[in-house]
């Protein structure tokens, strides 16, 4: 199996290096990721601009590409130019903090997956959410246990799963939860300094009470489960795309 690696933390982050230690044996692992950290870059991608790529030893542990582009730059790239043959599996992470709900639109960590799921490869965002301490090699080992019951299962090309493990506190995980994508909005605010006629405003605030409904990634996170959650990057409102079908569109412009 060829597996390319991603992030968006950067090419020396601790969890990347968790997730090649724990996939490393699957088979034949590329790593390209950015040089320096890229977190909540989304899906942006360098256009027109001369994108910088040297090769690196990493940890004294593996060889990779450091890109001086984001996390989606990065699966462009190497799907393009750096990898001979297309890998069978593309991943990315692992992410330290949480991508579920509206972080996912955000996430450079699901975005490099969500790229290699449009070039047609079964891809995959693995993150962990934030705690005191930050165990990456267990967060790396349950990844691995989630990754083989997704190999197991049969993840179809241009498939894109996203996998949130929860802070690594006494007890947990509890197990693994299929859930959906929670689409509460953040409440945010701004904290606003100035002088010499220019203010600056720092994004501040958080979550609302994400409720009772326990479906979701959210959800599943908080009572201490690894969240699962398929995606796809079809954004079409498929109950407007009906209800539109019937307005009389003007016949001239």
């Amino acid at each position: 199996m060829r597996i390319l690696l991603c992030n968006d933390d950067g090419i020396t982050a601790a969890g990347l290096l968790a997730l090649y230690r724990s996939v490393r044996d699957l088979g034949e692992v590329t790593v390209v990721a950015p040089a320096g950290p890229k977190s909540a870059s989304s899906h942006a991608v360098t256009v027109g601009i001369p994108i910088t790529c040297r090769k690196m030893h990493v940890h004294e542990e593996f060889w990779g590409y450091a890109v001086a582009g984001s996390p989606a730059d990065c699966v462009k790239l190497a799907l393009a130019e750096l990898m001979p043959d297309r890998p069978d599996l593309v991943l990315s992470g692992i992410n330290h903090g949480a991508n579920a709900g509206v972080d996912i639109l955000y996430s450079g960590t699901v975005a490099a997956a969500a790229e290699g799921a449009m070039f047609g490869v079964a891809s995959a965002a693995v993150s962990l959410e934030i705690a005191q301490e930050a165990d990456f090699d267990r967060a790396g080992r349950i990844a691995r246990k989630v990754i083989d019951s997704l190999l197991a299962a049969g993840l179809p090309p241009a498939s894109l799963t996203n996998v949130n493990i929860p802070a690594l506190r006494p007890g947990t995980p509890k197990g693994v939860r299929l859930a959906r994508q929670s689409t509460l909005a953040y409440e945010d605010t701004f904290e606003k300094t100035g002088s010499g006629g220019e203010t600056m405003y720092v994004l501040t605030g958080g979550r609302m009470d994400i409720g009772k409904d326990g479906e979701t990634d959210l959800h599943a996170l908080r009572a201490g489960y690894v969240s699962v959650t398929p995606l796809h990057f079809d954004l079409t409102d498929q109950a407007a795309l009906a209800r539109l079908a019937g307005v009389p569109w003007a016949a001239e412009f």
